[in-house]
Order: structure tokens, then C-alpha cells, then sequence
């Protein structure tokens, strides 16, 4: 079935909020532990979203654990929403996290890295197609941010639901994924 992004934002919103905090967790750690099978561990610089736990998005803590047991650099981002641009901070141990308006969780300041350097990048999304295309909350802060990243980067969805069979609304230079992993399947996309 064809849908447009807002009809999906509405859709997958109402599914996420049905899911309880041990369906996140059970499955958050399905897609962590599919996650280990994926070529993409002798990656340096893996760019990770903290998630708006009020909004039921993929607890990303236990990718954090494996990444920092695999002694990755861990990349995390504040965003600007008047520029609608997001920067990329290293994760330390001095690293300070506050959530902003919106209940994101964001770094106060930090050592910067800059879009290009950054090779593996974890995308939150709301919904997705079998053409690779997402969907997520609509403020393009993802769109503008993969844009930035060199052409090698490897984007990967991360979802508690299957693909939608296609958007009917996306632009033509949309930024496709490279995979989207949900508890169940692992989706690579040509």
C-alpha cells in the first residue's frame, strides 16, 4: 500500500505509543544483538542518536555499551532549530547531557567532529519503504546531516516495525538508507 509521510508520521506514532516500556526494551536489544552481524565493525566513527524516550524511540543505550566495549569513537549531536543544522560532538566521559525543549537528549558542548569524518551513522525514523526512504518527525534535521556526510557513509535505519510498501512524497534527493534493522530482519538496500 502507498501512503504519504503524514499520513505514516500519524500511523506509526499511534503504534509506538501502544508499545510498552518492556516491548521497547525487548526489542531495542533484538535490534542491537542483529546489529553485531552487520559489516560495519572495523568502522572508527559511528554517529549514535539518544533517544526521546517519551516518544518510544529505539533505546540506543545498548549500542552505546557495544560500541565503547569495541572502543569506537561514539558521535552525538545537538540540534540548532532555527538553522534546522545539527553538530556532531565526541562522546566522553565529560560529556554532558541535558534534554532540550523537545525532550532530545543533547550533549551541553564537546569536542566537534565534523559530518564528513563521521562513517556509520544510526538513523532514528518514524517509518520507511522498500525503496529505502524514511520517514521521521519532518524537520529535515536528518535530510541536511546525511547530505553532509561522504559518500561511503553507511546509514542505517533502526525500527521496531517492517517497511511500508512505498512513500508516495519523497523528494528526489531524499537520502536513502544503506540498511534498516528491526527486531526481526535485517533490510539491506541496494
Amino acid at each position: 500500500m502507498e501512503s504519504n509521510k503524514k499520513e505514516l508520521r500519524t500511523k506509526y506514532k499511534a503504534l509506538r505509543s501502544q508499545l510498552s516500556d518492556n516491548d521497547v526494551e525487548t526489542m531495542s536489544l533484538a535490534i542491537t544483538n542483529l546489529l553485531l552481524t552487520l559489516p560495519i565493525w572495523e568502522k572508527r566513527y559511528f554517529h549514535i542518536f539518544l533517544p526521546i524516550t517519551e516518544q518510544k524511540e529505539v533505546d540506543t543505550e545498548l549500542i552505546l555499551h557495544l560500541l565503547s566495549g569495541k572502543d569506537k569513537e561514539i558521535i552525538i549531536s545537538k540540534a540548532d532549530f532555527d538553522s534546522r543544522k545539527m553538530t556532531h560532538f565526541l562522546l566522553t566521559d565529560n560529556t554532558k547531557i541535558k534534554k532540550n525543549e523537545y525532550n532530545i537528549p543533547e550533549p551541553v558542548d564537546g569536542i566537534e567532529v565534523p559530518s564528513n569524518k563521521i562513517e556509520v551513522v544510526f538513523v532514528p525514523l518514524l517509518a520507511y519503504d522498500k525503496q529505502a526512504h524514511r520517514v521521521g518527525y519532518g524537520k529535515g534535521f536528518y535530510d541536511k546531516f546525511l547530505g553532509e556526510c561522504s559518500p561511503g557513509t553507511i546509514k542505517i535505519g533502526l525500527s521496531f516495525f517492517e517497511a511500508e510498501e512505498s512513500i508516495t512524497d519523497i523528494y528526489e534527493d531524499d537520502i536513502r538508507m544503506d540498511y534498516c534493522i528491526t527486531p526481526n530482519n535485517i533490510h539491506k538496500f541496494e
